[in-house]
């Protein structure tokens, strides 16, 4: 296996302050050979394999919000523009990005609120609400960008049904800054939800919760977030307000009215099942943003952690059969269908893949670990041939002479 290797980036940062800056700055970088480091403020830089560049471009100053229009639910922005600057604006205007994305500032040590919207698409982030809302992809309505080519292009627009031929606004989520850096970015918002309660079952293990985490999604009750917490990890969020019994949370979201309606129908059901307690508004919300944030594995560390994607039912025996291996921690959301891992020691990534594949195959992307390791392992799920050679072909259009994030994925 190579061993990628992180050349030293230029001590002073490229800090482009318009898109026609980014333009020059990549002919530039095209010219003398030079391949780009591309980043918002760098709170993403532990995701995928270190980058091979001989300078680093930021994005930090091209920023600011281009257009809200709250009656048209619609927000263009910089792609430099803080994510928490953003957030702001549209919580006084009770509307939300509805993906609910995750901030991996914390997991990787760096403070929290450091994002960017441009590295919110670049990296297609989602949260707890994904299964029922989407990610950042399913809420992009149009980009500006600068291909490896050193081309501006746009695609997209400010409205929902503006799209002909390639969705190159799509195509953009979760490429990782590797075909074409972002100058601006057009998002879907939508109104913030009057209130929300999560119904939390104690005591149950792993099988027993993955059950009823399905039978709450199977019913009327529009379950916008379900997850399972292990005693282990149910201490560690919303500063331990779980305490250390293991939790399995519900979550409902509305209209108060709504929400009162269907958690008086719902939360019978699942008391016949365990003991129910049940969290309201802030106190709800609290859970919420540390399951999302992950901050149970939040420890401060480089331990590796993994991300899991699975069918639902059969994460328990896949956390199992791991757990059969190594030493491992896990927590559960997107019904299951999302595992949170942390090991204790090596990221063992050809062991934690089959496993997965034994159960009915998925993806396991590691999200954390030490530079030298994340160098020398498979960071993301290695790709089918065919969608390998596609992507190949997608790279040599936008970014033929590989200096956008080389290495990175």
């Amino acid at each position: 296996m190579s061993i990628a290797v992180t050349l030293p980036a230029g001590s002073t940062p490229l800090r482009p302050s318009s898109a026609a800056d980014v333009v020059d700055l990549v002919q530039d970088a095209l010219r003398d050979e030079a391949p780009l480091a591309i980043e918002g403020t760098g709170s993403k830089a532990g995701l995928g394999r270190p980058v091979q560049a001989a300078r680093t471009l930021s994005l930090g100053g091209l920023a600011g919000v281009t257009l809200y229009e709250p009656e048209e639910l619609v927000l263009s922005a910089k792609a430099g523009t803080p994510l928490a600057e953003i957030e702001a604006l549209l919580g006084e205007n009770r509307q939300r990005f509805d993906f609910e994305p995750i901030d991996y500032g914390p997991l990787h040590g760096r403070s929290p609120g450091l994002g960017t919207i441009g590295g919110l698409l670049a990296c297609n982030l989602a949260g707890p609400r994904r299964i029922a809302k989407g990610a950042a992809r399913d809420h992009v309505l149009g980009v500006k960008a600068v291909s490896g080519r050193g081309e501006a292009f746009a695609s997209g627009g400010r409205v929902v049904k503006n799209v002909t031929g390639y969705d190159l606004s799509k195509g953009m989520a979760g490429s990782h800054g590797t075909l074409a850096v972002l100058t601006e970015v057009t998002f879907k918002v939508l109104p913030r939800a009057e209130t929300e309660v999560t119904l939390v079952l104690r005591g149950l293990e792993e099988d027993a919760a993955a059950g009823a985490m399905a039978a709450a999604m199977g019913s009327p009750a529009e379950v916008s977030g379900a997850g399972h917490l292990p005693a282990y990890v149910a201490g560690r969020v919303a500063g331990g307000a779980l305490g250390d019994e293991p939790a399995t949370l519900i979550r409902l979201e509305g209209f108060g009215p709504s929400v009162a309606a269907r958690a008086s129908t719902l939360g019978p059901a699942l008391s016949r099942v365990a003991r129910l307690e049940r969290y309201e508004a802030e106190a709800s919300a609290a859970l919420w943003r540390d399951i999302r944030d992950a901050r149970p594995f939040a420890d401060g560390t480089e331990r590796p952690v993994w991300r899991l994607s699975v069918t639902p039912t059969r994460a328990p025996a896949i956390v199992m059969a791991i757990r059969m291996r190594m030493a491992a921690e896990a927590f559960y959301d997107w019904q299951g269908g999302l595992v949170w891992l942390r090991l204790d020691g090596e990221p063992e990534a050809d062991t934690i893949r089959a496993i997965v594949a034994q159960h009915g195959g998925g993806h396991a992307t590691l999200v954390r670990a030490p530079t030298s390791v994340r160098a020398a392992v498979p960071v993301f799920q290695p790709q089918a041939p065919a969608l390998a050679a596609l992507s190949a072909r997608l790279k040599a259009q936008f970014d033929p002479k590989g200096i956008l994030n080389p290495g990175r994925m």
